[in-house]
């Protein structure tokens, strides 16, 4: 994973590159519990303080419990070929942990927007759509196609939302 220095510096940089309309409604959470083994954490996206996505260490056993009979069915296969098998379970019921949020935020930072957009891991989309360089016409051709009512609800609900706060829907 990437280094970063803090999580409030992160935070920052998510708050500064939301769109103007989204700005001050939108908050990132992240908090990892220090004290407790393995230090477990949640992270979060709220709206005008209510909790749109949540990521919590708890997502981490559901992971685990997935991937269980997949290790018998092909022992010989790598963890990262046995993630990508659970991919569309995982993306379907937003089964990720704050790690996972942590890892797309990290990616984020470091992509073109238009890049951003395209990515497979929908948390980078969520970050993405609610973004300043996301304009008008890029909205426009986002609400044409209608690729984003195919998302997962999770996610879709982040479209509809930059989408009506740009009065398009």
């Amino acid at each position: 994973m990437d280094h970063y220095k803090s999580w409030a510096g992160l935070k920052k940089l998510l708050n500064e590159s939301l769109c103007d309309t989204l700005k001050k409604r939108v908050t990132y959470f992240l908090t990892r519990y220090h004290d407790v083994h393995n230090s477990y954490g949640r992270a979060a996206i709220l709206f005008e303080g209510k909790e749109l996505v949540c990521f919590s260490w708890i997502e981490m056993y559901y992971q685990e419990r997935d991937l269980t009979p997949l290790y018998q069915e092909m022992p010989d296969a790598s963890y990262s070929e046995l993630k990508e098998k659970m991919k569309p379970t995982w993306d379907a019921n937003c089964t990720y942990y704050e790690m996972d949020f942590l890892k797309a935020v990290l990616q984020f930072r470091n992509l073109p927007i238009q890049e951003a957009l395209e990515s497979e891991n929908y948390i980078i989309k969520v970050l993405a759509i609610m973004d300043r360089r996301v304009g008008k016409r890029t909205l426009s051709t986002i609400l044409e196609n209608e690729a984003y009512k195919d998302f997962p609800a999770w996610v879709r609900q982040f479209y509809e939302l930059r989408l009506s706060q740009a009065n398009m829907i």
